[in-house]
């Protein structure tokens, strides 16, 4: 019999380039997670409650049709390592994807056994694509110096997810990076307000010199100067009179309302942001979103819409790598438990009224229809 290598045709087409060389995240992840995460408390917050809520909804084990309660995998994802429990761990690798577009998670395994998961920093792991164009290697590099795992063995050890890229064949697009616009809008409409509180809370005026040739000798200006800076400048110097000597006098410089409207404009830009992240404007308090009758309504638009596929998209992932190492691989699958997230409650309710009331259905139809498979 004839041994037959099946592979794309395109794929040598991608790793044409450069074969076997390092291929960099094409952005600046430390910029990322500084301007939209910890310098923006909507992309903050989209961020917290994604991950946060993804990493809630428990896995399932199935083996076909079969729900498993005890497994070696299950326990291997309630604790994944000594430091981390299972949610703790799946809650920083989505917290990573969303800041980066890509999450990484680490196998350490002896021999074929799955002994530990880690999650490893995005902007710390560049791939190398080998001749089929498929990743045949990372660098985990920190200060100069690299580990490379191969991806080789029944269980590759590095697990690579990441977010849609249609421009990239190798890395995730981060929600933070499709919203960075609307980031530095709402981070620098912030600024301009703080600067504004800085400055008395209101628009600054101008001094005018109109004694003798209306200029101030150079001694006159700086003691000026630090006058006011010191004494009239800041929140806690807001409405301190003026003393002013002979010769000026205060003009009042006002902007119009259509200059001072920079407040609808960073609600936009938070809504903007929400939108990236899938996250209803709604549920951030920002105002002017109509879209939802009520908050229940839109959280469960979130779960739905947000949450569910990120946390199915991780357990497909966490299957397809994870379960060769514990035999039949054809077989073992992850699931979500969806009885155990409280928001969907009101959908569950309403299915199970349906249920009871189809008679044309068996008593073991309505159970394998709500999940719970024929005893």
């Amino acid at each position: 019999m004839q041994h037959v290598t099946k592979s794309s045709r395109t794929g040598p087409l991608t790793a044409l380039a450069g074969v076997g060389r390092a291929v960099w995240t094409p952005k600046n992840h430390a910029a990322l997670a500084r301007e939209g995460f910890a310098g923006n408390a909507i992309g903050y917050r989209c961020l917290r409650m994604l991950a946060e809520a993804a990493a809630s909804v428990p896995l399932v084990l199935y083996d076909g049709a079969r729900e498993l309660t005890e497994h070696p995998l299950l326990t291997l994802l309630a604790r994944p390592n000594p430091a981390e429990s299972g949610r703790g761990l799946m809650e920083r690798f989505h917290g990573q994807l969303l800041i980066a577009g890509n999450g990484y998670l680490e196998a350490v395994k002896l021999g074929d056994e799955v002994r530990e998961l880690h999650a490893l920093r995005p902007d710390r792991m560049r791939l190398i694509a080998g001749r089929s164009g498929w990743p045949e290697a990372y660098d985990y590099v920190v200060n100069g110096q690299a580990i490379r795992f191969r991806q080789e063995g029944v269980v590759p050890p590095i697990l690579h997810m990441k977010l849609l890229n249609p421009a990239d064949d190798h890395y995730g697009l981060s929600p933070i990076e499709a919203a960075a616009r609307a980031i530095d809008i709402h981070n620098a409409a912030g600024a301009w307000s703080k600067a504004l509180f800085d400055n008395a809370a209101r628009p600054s005026g101008a001094l005018v010199y109109k004694a003798g040739d209306g200029n101030l000798t150079d001694d006159q200006f700086e003691r000026l100067r630090q006058e006011l800076e010191l004494s009239h400048q800041g929140s806690a110097n807001a409405g301190r009179p003026l003393i002013l000597e002979g010769g000026l006098e205060w003009t009042q410089i006002s902007h119009s309302p259509r200059d001072m409207d920079h407040l609808e404009a960073r609600h936009a830009a938070a809504r903007e942001i929400a939108l990236a992240f899938g996250v209803p404007p709604m549920l951030l308090g920002i105002p002017g979103d109509n879209t939802f009758a009520n908050y229940a309504e839109a959280n469960r638009s979130f779960w739905r819409q947000s949450v569910l596929p990120l946390a199915s998209r991780t357990a497909e992932a966490l299957s397809h790598w994870l379960a060769p190492a514990f035999g039949a691989p054809a077989r073992l699958r992850l699931g979500l438990d969806l009885d155990a997230v409280e928001a969907l409650s009101p959908e569950r309710e309403a299915l199970w009224a349906r249920l009871a009331n189809a008679s044309f259905l068996s008593d073991e139809e309505k159970r394998e229809a709500v999940g719970y498979g024929r005893q």
